[in-house]
């Protein structure tokens, strides 16, 4: 199995999504925080590098673009 650069952007940015909301939920970060705010853009850009340049999925990239959109708007 290949792994090309657009498919490790899509695995980091899953796991910062996750890692951000189980840290939240373990009182380790705020969810109006920046580091919290900031590790959402991120996950959702490097979701979305995935799907743009891998397969893709609209309603996945949609979800992302959200994601990213309400991110920003935390910040």
């Amino acid at each position: 199995m290949t792994f090309f650069w657009y498919d490790w952007a899509g695995y980091i940015g899953v796991l910062l999504v996750l890692l951000a909301f189980l840290l939240m939920q373990a009182h380790k970060l705020h969810g109006n925080g920046l580091t919290y705010q900031l590790m959402n853009i991120f996950g959702a850009v490097g979701v979305m590098l995935s799907l743009l340049f891998g397969g893709f999925n609209w309603s996945a990239f949609l979800m992302q673009v959200a994601w990213l959109l309400i991110g920003i708007f935390g910040v």
